[in-house]
């Protein structure tokens, strides 16, 4: 039997492409196959990103009859070699949409997402203030783009199709003052109200264990999927990375579960955090 690269980090995101560039288009499935002369299915088999990724030759042949600009062609096209590849490098963030297709279709389709934020609090539970802090490198005009996308991604939070969200945070990051005291207290509060909602676990890996621990390795999320294997995701300074390899899987899955022994309870992490919040805003 052919082996089958789809599946992996970089056909996923290749597929989602694909379809917004359909989608903003206004023009169907069939009705682009027809223009290719090709069967929907077949296009819609890239779409999902599961079958085998589409070459680099086919993926500028769907462009060219949608008609999208050059520059977004080039970049799909280069997106398309080596998307069957397990593991993805992706350098810097080329574009504020790019972002949103790529984790917003991994967090679709996962059944659990679990977070291990170390020193900054996790992406899908910042306030805008917050997020907004934390984004202070980039431009004031992609800044404000961005902060909107990621305020937009915690829609997953409440759907009722979405995944289980399960936030590890590290009490350091619960200290750090990014934004300022009052950004910070707010940003808090927050996490305490989320944490109630019916997908979402908060719990607070504490200071002072005298152990080494995988959190100290640094921050990472997995994507866990009902019949696929997991995608690693680890955010550098300026690149991103993205495992499927199944070794990679196996060990953030034991990295996660190692952590989920060492955490405080639900209860006790949110009645932490509610506290130190109030500290905070006491010490301004």
């Amino acid at each position: 039997m052919a082996r089958t690269n789809g599946g992996t980090p970089r056909a996923r995101a290749l597929g989602a492409e694909l379809r917004r560039a359909r989608e903003e288009c206004g023009i169907g499935v069939r009705e682009l196959a027809r223009r290719l002369d090709t069967d929907h299915s077949k296009i819609s088999r890239h779409e999902s990103g599961h079958s085998t990724p589409p070459a680099p030759e086919y993926v500028a042949s769907i462009l060219t009859a949608l008609g999208v600009s050059e520059n977004e062609r080039e970049r799909l096209v280069e997106m398309a070699r080596g998307a069957g590849e397990p593991n993805w490098v992706s350098p810097g963030v080329p574009g504020v949409q790019h972002e949103l297709t790529t984790l917003i279709e991994f967090e679709r389709d996962a059944t659990q997402v679990t977070e291990v934020s170390t020193m900054v609090l996790p992406g899908l539970l910042q306030i805008a203030d917050y997020a907004r802090a934390v984004m202070t490198g980039a431009s004031s005009s992609d800044v404000e783009a961005r902060v909107t996308l990621r305020l937009g991604r915690r829609e997953i939070l409440t759907n009722k199709q979405g995944p289980h969200f399960t936030a590890l945070i590290m009490e350091t990051a619960l200290r750090n003052p990014i934004g300022g005291r009052a950004v910070l207290a707010e940003q808090l509060r927050h996490i305490v109200d989320v944490a109630g909602w019916e997908r979402v676990t908060v719990q607070v890996i504490p200071a002072g264990i005298e152990r080494w621990h995988p959190a100290h390795a640094g921050a990472f999320i997995l994507f866990e999927f009902p019949k696929s294997k997991p995608i690693v995701h680890i955010e550098q300074y300026s690149s991103s990375t993205f495992l499927h390899e199944p070794e990679d899987g196996r060990a953030y899955q034991e990295a996660a579960g190692t952590l989920r022994q060492l955490v405080m309870s639900p209860e006790d992490s949110t009645e932490l955090i509610a506290r130190i919040a109030n500290e905070t805003e006491n010490s301004q």
